[in-house]
Order: C-alpha cells, then structure tokens, then sequence
C-alpha cells in the first residue's frame, strides 16, 4: 500500500508509463490514476463550495424575519440533501483515487534494466569457484557434521522447518555477530524489533499487494509475522518527523523472519536455501531524497564486507524492472557460487525504496527551510540463514570437513568443522 508521488505524476506521466512498462505492468493505470486525481480534486471542491454555501444560508435564516424564515429554511434543507451527496461523491471518489493510487508501483530509476526475472545485468563478479571433486552439498555436509536437523525439524514443525544445532548455531551466531559488528562500526544503531505488526505498518512497506500470499497471518489479533525486519524498521518513525540534519539515520534489525514461500513449491525443498523461517541481520536506512542513490551504494559495499570475511566467490546483479517488487526503485543483489547447483544464488539484496514507503508510512523529515518533506528509504541484507550454504559448500575439504573463514573463528571455537 505504498505510494508514488503524485508530483512525478502530474509533471511526467510519461515517465511513469515508462516505469509501467519496464516493469510488464499496464501503463493505463496511469491515465487511470490521473482521472481518478482529477475526479478526487473535483469532488473536493464541490462538497467545500457547497459546504460554504450552507454555511452562509444558516447564517441568513439566523437573521431572517418570520415571514422569510419558512422559505430560507426549506431552501437550508435542500443544500444540507445536496451537502450529504455531495459529501457521498467525495468519498467515493477518494476511494477510487487510493484504489488508483496504490495499482500503480514504484517509479524505477533511470539504468534499470527493462525485463523479468532473468533479464538482470551482471555488474561484477568477485573470486573464483573452488575446483572441488565430487563436492558435497550442504545438507550432506550440515548433517554429517552435526550442524542441522532438518528430519526432527521436520517431524516438530512440518516440512522446510530445521534445527540448527551444536556448532550450526554456533556458526549462524558468529556470522551474526560480525554482521552486527560491521554495522555498528558503520554508524548503524542495532535493533532486536517486534516480528508481528499490525496490517497498516505492513501494508506501508509494500508486502500486501501482489506478494500477500508469501506473509503468515494470525488472525485472531489482526497482526502479521514479518518476512524483513524491514517491516517493523519501516514502520518505526511512522507518522514523524525526522531530524535528517546530522545525515541520514542506520538501523539494523536482527530478527527471526517468517515467509510461506507459497509460491515455490517443488523448488529448494532441500535443505535450508527455501524455508518457513530463518534468521536475518538487515540494515534500513532513512535520508535525503537526494542522497538515496549514493546510500544505496553504501548499502552494497557493506555487504561486499561482509561477504568477503566468509570468503565466497560472488557476482553483483542489477535486478530487472519485473523483478523488483512494487516498493523498490532499484535493487542489486549479490549471489554467491554455490558449487553443486554449479550457479550463482541470491545471498544479499539492497534496494532502493526512493518515497515509495515513507509516504504511505507518513515519515517526513524537515528541508533547510524548514518545510516537511517525505523521507527516502532504503534496506540491505548483512546477514542470514542462507548464508550457511555458501559458507559449507564452498569451504567443504575431501575429508568431509569444512573449514571455517578466519572472521567467524573467535566465535565459532574452532577453524574446521569435523564429522562427528
């Protein structure tokens, strides 16, 4: 249920059928935005005309003699009917507007690649693939050393559900807490938020439209489970004014998260790549409009850091416009070598959000004139469960053992996992 600005609407539709476009999406939603704009304002300025115009007959049969008091009050009755349809015209024209409104997704920047799924472009690749004999994947190796359960995972929770157990947990925890180092050394305030939100907070950020069926409700309290700290970040300055004046302001969010993954069934049934529920540290950031590029690339070169001390071969992809969800401008993501699916799979994501959320959040923060403006928005992955596949498959030995990267030893207590 975010927003785009209704100034780039009216100034540049053409840029925003463009966006449409790109994106696969219908450009006459647009235009359909655009009348449902005009009938709104219209609406609006009706009922108001006809509001003042009530105003000033009570005023006149407040005066009146009693002679003129029964033709001016028959008169003050026919406006107050037309008032009332008046007043039913504007309401129904608003809702039509914000149907309009909330149809359309987020204008993408200029540089995304028009197209689908597979239509990313290939910014970067870093590292090479190990050359491993016969390599093991990470459910083999998470089980032979003592890492995970995914059968009692199973049999406790149902299908796509583990434990992560002994020195797994261990090497999820460490992870973690170079994530959260690496923010904090960054600027970042460190966050453990709430995972159920009410629906307007996860409506703000974009996840009940085309992808509502992914989040797990509970309905007998109204409230959703998150799939992103992201949500509950968002939602954390909503209805606000921000002080932006020191520069922008970094959260990261460590949290569990939860996904129905209902879309994806027969595809990463194995192991912990696709599941119910998994650990995540993510950074969100408030600024500037203006300075909302230039963070993004922050965002990105926080998760190269990272993604260097596990030590993984990895690309960085710009996400094409049909890929990128209704609330991102722009989105890289970094995919790390997986050596037994022989390709490269999504480990971080950054995107750009520009106003999209924060409008709809309402988070604003002043000019330097000291007018409110809407905020921009942005989130990034530092870390998560997924992250353990990269790690095991590419650091496996012949022996079966897998040697952990140097960053993750002071908290794991060992520098080779071993078969039990």
């Amino acid at each position: 249920m975010a927003v785009i600005d209704l100034k780039v609407l009216r100034e540049n539709p053409d840029a925003v059928r463009a966006s449409q476009r790109a994106r696969g999406e219908d450009p006459g939603l647009v235009d359909a935005l655009a009348e449902a704009d005009s009938a709104r304002r219209a609406a609006i300025s009706a009922a108001d005309n006809l509001r003042a115009e009530q105003k000033s007959a009570s005023k006149l049969v407040g005066k009146a003699s009693p002679d003129e008091r029964p033709a001016l009050l028959a008169a003050a009755k026919e406006l107050a009917e037309k008032v009332k349809a008046a007043e039913a015209a504007q309401l129904d024209a608003e809702q039509a507007y914000t149907a309009a409104h909330l149809a359309i997704s987020n204008v993408i920047i200029d540089g995304v690649p028009a197209g689908g799924e597979d239509d990313f472009v290939v910014l970067d690749t870093v590292g090479e693939p190990p050359a491993l004999e016969n390599p093991k994947d990470h459910v083999e190796l998470g089980e032979s050393l003592g890492l995970f359960d995914m059968e009692r995972g199973a049999k406790v929770s149902g299908s796509r559900f583990y434990f992560l157990t002994g020195p797994g947990a261990l090497l999820q925890l460490g992870l973690f807490q170079l994530a959260v180092r690496t923010a904090v050394e960054n600027g970042f305030t460190l966050m453990i938020p709430p995972v159920l939100v009410r629906p307007e907070i996860m409506a703000g950020t974009g996840f009940l439209g085309a992808h509502a069926d992914e989040v797990y409700r509970v309905e007998a309290d109204d409230l959703y489970l998150v799939g992103t700290s992201e949500v509950p970040l968002a939602g954390y300055h909503a209805n606000e004014i921000l002080d932006l004046s020191a520069g922008p302001l970094r959260y990261a969010g460590w949290s569990t998260c939860f996904r129905r993954e209902a879309g994806s069934y027969g595809k990463d049934t194995r192991g912990i790549i696709r599941v119910h529920q998994f650990d995540k540290v993510e950074g969100f950031v408030y600024c500037r409009p203006e300075q909302a590029e230039a963070e993004h690339q922050r965002l990105l070169d926080w998760q190269r850091q990272m993604l260097a001390a596990i030590e993984v071969p990895y690309r960085v992809i710009d996400i094409a416009a049909g890929d990128l969800g209704s609330s991102a401008a722009r989105k890289y993501d970094c995919e790390a070598w997986v050596p037994t699916q022989h390709t490269y799979r999504e480990l971080t994501s950054t995107s750009n959000c520009t106003t999209f959320q924060a409008r709809r959040l309402s988070v604003r923060y002043r000019d330097d004139s000291g007018k409110p403006q809407t905020a921009a928005t942005l989130n990034g992955t530092l870390a998560t469960t997924r992250w353990l596949v990269a790690i095991l498959e590419n650091h496996q030995q012949p022996d079966g053992s897998v040697r952990v990267p140097s960053a993750l030893v002071p908290y794991v207590g060992t520098d080779v996992l071993a078969p039990r």
